[in-house]
């Protein structure tokens, strides 16, 4: 446990509260916690974790672009159900991502958890993806991948960040309540 990760686990826990609030103003923080993120997870060789990070660090910038386009002001942003051939698609990335990245990192380097790890990262950018197109379906992905975070990053130490996920697991339900509520 660090300073580090623990101001990486606030920053993370404000980014993922104001996503499910709708509020434009969850990408600043979200743009620091993956930051602080990516030195912390190539610390504790979690590696698909840390590209996710660089990968999640160009998606808040288009998701700040993209929700800034679809609100005025401090409205919540609309949010929409996926369509089925979404879904599909969004179904075929993650298995897809989860395939090539698990035999990268499980061949290629000393990662500690590299298929789980693959999986976490694969359908976490297929997550971020959804949620920064404002599809309420991201946030049933959201609570799968937290599921799987904190016990992944409870066997490697990471005790902050796995109770973080815990609580965006706790989040993660509210959100998707919120924003199929919500859909339009």
């Amino acid at each position: 446990m660090s300073a580090l990760e623990i101001s990486a686990a606030l920053f993370g826990l404000i980014n993922i509260i104001l996503i499910a609030r709708r509020s434009l103003w969850n990408y600043p923080f979200g743009v620091v916690m993956v930051s602080l993120y990516f030195i912390v997870f190539l610390q504790a060789r979690l590696y698909s974790a840390a590209g996710l990070q660089i990968f999640f660090l160009a998606s808040q910038i288009y998701g700040w672009w993209y929700w800034r386009r679809a609100t005025a002001g401090a409205a919540p942003v609309p949010v929409r159900p996926l369509a089925v051939r979404g879904r599909w698609l969004a179904f075929a990335a993650g298995t897809l991502g989860t395939l090539v990245l698990g035999l990268a990192m499980s061949r290629l380097t000393d990662a500690a958890a590299p298929w789980v790890d693959a999986g976490n990262a694969a359908w976490s950018m297929v997550a971020q993806l959804l949620t920064d197109r404002r599809h309420v379906e991201s946030w049933l992905l959201w609570i799968g991948i937290n599921i799987t975070s904190v016990w992944l990053y409870a066997t490697q130490g990471l005790l902050p960040t796995a109770m973080l996920y815990g609580i965006f697991l706790g989040i993660a339900c509210w959100g998707w309540d919120q924003w199929r509520r919500a859909a339009t």
